[in-house]
């Protein structure tokens, strides 16, 4: 990934679009600090894209195969593991 000066990438803003498009993606700096990335199109679509339909949590367990099976959810009263003293 190229590195670019904030200002140098200003005054060369169509060659960091052209090289985010043919190269991949082209970093900026800040004061010296890594502050934004530029991509191409495709690529941010293919970042932020969605796989599938979204559902809301309770219809994804309302479909869910599992959906009958009884589960035991009576809580134990132990104290848990004793302490090890060394």
């Amino acid at each position: 990934m190229k590195t670019w000066q904030l200002q140098e990438a200003k005054i060369h803003l169509s060659e960091v679009v052209r090289k985010a498009i043919s190269d991949g993606p082209q970093n900026s700096t800040l004061h010296g600090k890594p502050a934004a990335v530029v991509v191409s199109y495709a690529a941010y679509l293919k970042t932020t894209a969605r796989k599938g339909p979204q559902k809301s949590l309770s219809k994804f367990f309302e479909s869910s195969p599992l959906r009958d099976i009884e589960i035991d959810l009576v809580r134990v009263k132990e104290l848990g593991r004793e302490e090890v003293k060394l």
